[in-house]
């Protein structure tokens, strides 16, 4: 079952919500040739306690930080490491939640690294269009499917290939819940949307195939065959006549 939130409930994952887009705001001033990527969650975890949250997650199945940096070909779950130096060129996901009160949020954004070629740049830009397309559809009495459809054309339509191993998912209470939301998927199936539902909703795409494998680590996923991975998520409210991204 889909959980509704009420507004008790929204206006603590709104408090929430603003304390991870200062975060992903601190990154962002933060982010430059040189920098490593566990400077990066020092930063965020500092903030994060600063503000009264806790970073959600860390320790969430045993994860050992509080954002996951995915550098290039890396696709989701990358561990910050003081030895994963940002060089220019690079591109960086940075994938984060925020646990305030009961309630978590999640979001994330790929950032440009001094300046990247501009094929990437084009596909980091194509992966954030499927994003805000995917805004545009949700409301009470959409589908599922019409999420997952709209992410699919989006980066189809440029060459490029959605992670379907990757998904979407319901927050809340938990970090994950029902439902799933695939990144590929046709129109009008799936679970129907109803207003108070509260959605992380997050295109992954790769610039080759789309076909990915773990590292040993247990928790890095990189594209299998080595091209760059870019992946942006909102966590957003469904409502009446539309929607809202809490962050």
């Amino acid at each position: 079952m889909i959980p509704i939130k009420t507004e008790a409930d929204l206006r603590k994952m709104r408090h929430a919500a603003l304390i991870l887009q200062q975060a992903l705001q601190a990154v962002e001033a933060a982010i430059h040739p040189g920098v490593s990527t566990l400077e990066l969650d020092q930063l965020v975890e500092s903030l994060i306690v600063s503000k009264g949250a806790i970073p959600g997650f860390k320790g969430y199945n045993g994860f050992p930080a509080s954002i996951c940096a995915s550098v290039n070909e890396e696709v989701v779950h990358g561990i910050p490491s003081a030895n994963c130096i940002l060089a220019d060129g690079d591109i960086v996901g940075v994938d984060c939640g925020v646990y305030y009160d009961g309630f978590h949020t999640d979001a994330c954004r790929t950032f440009l690294v001094g300046d990247p070629l501009p094929e990437v740049r084009h596909f980091v830009k194509i992966t954030k269009k499927a994003l805000d397309n995917a805004v545009k559809v949700i409301r009470h009495g959409a589908h599922v499917g019409d999420i997952s459809a709209v992410i699919q054309k989006t980066i189809e339509d440029q060459g490029y290939s959605p992670v379907v191993e990757c998904t979407g998912h319901g927050v809340g209470r938990d970090l994950h819940e029902p439902p799933e939301i695939l990144n590929a998927g046709r129109k009008g199936t799936g679970p129907m949307l109803q207003a108070g539902m509260v959605l992380a909703v997050e295109p992954i795409s790769t610039m080759g195939n789309g076909d990915v494998e773990t590292l040993e680590d247990g928790w890095t996923v990189v594209s299998a065959d080595g091209t760059p991975s870019a992946h942006f998520e909102h966590t957003i409210l469904v409502t009446k006549n539309g929607s809202e991204i809490l962050v």
